[in-house]
């Protein structure tokens, strides 16, 4: 007799660290109806780059990931390149930014930007 296993696939992780830095980044703009927009663009030293930016708006084509209340945001274009990647924020000698964790990605560049698949 064989088991068949299923599992919800994992569309993308807003993790609880970016969450709380996007939160506490809302707060200090005092503007409840920004959300915190993840995209993916052509350029960068390895083909595509990421890019982040607070928005207002939530496009009707838009996938909303939330976590402790606060929101991501991802376009349809940039969701393809970014199924299964986890988004953190990090603080350490090299400063403190969010990142993006892409195992799709087959190269990066060393500061970790841009990425080619």
């Amino acid at each position: 007799m064989s088991v068949v296993q299923t599992a919800e696939p994992v569309i993308l992780t807003f993790t609880d660290n970016a969450a709380a830095k996007v939160k506490s980044l809302i707060a200090e703009e005092d503007n409840d109806r920004l959300k915190l927009r993840v995209f993916v663009t052509g350029g960068g030293c390895s083909g595509f780059q990421y890019g982040f930016s607070f928005d207002e708006t939530v496009n009707e084509d838009d996938t909303v990931i939330e976590n402790k209340d606060a929101k991501l945001l991802v376009d349809p274009l940039s969701y393809q390149y970014l199924v299964g990647a986890k988004i953190d924020y990090v603080e350490g000698l090299e400063g403190a930014r969010f990142v993006v964790d892409n195992p799709m990605a087959t190269t990066t560049c060393g500061c970790g930007a841009s990425f080619s698949i």
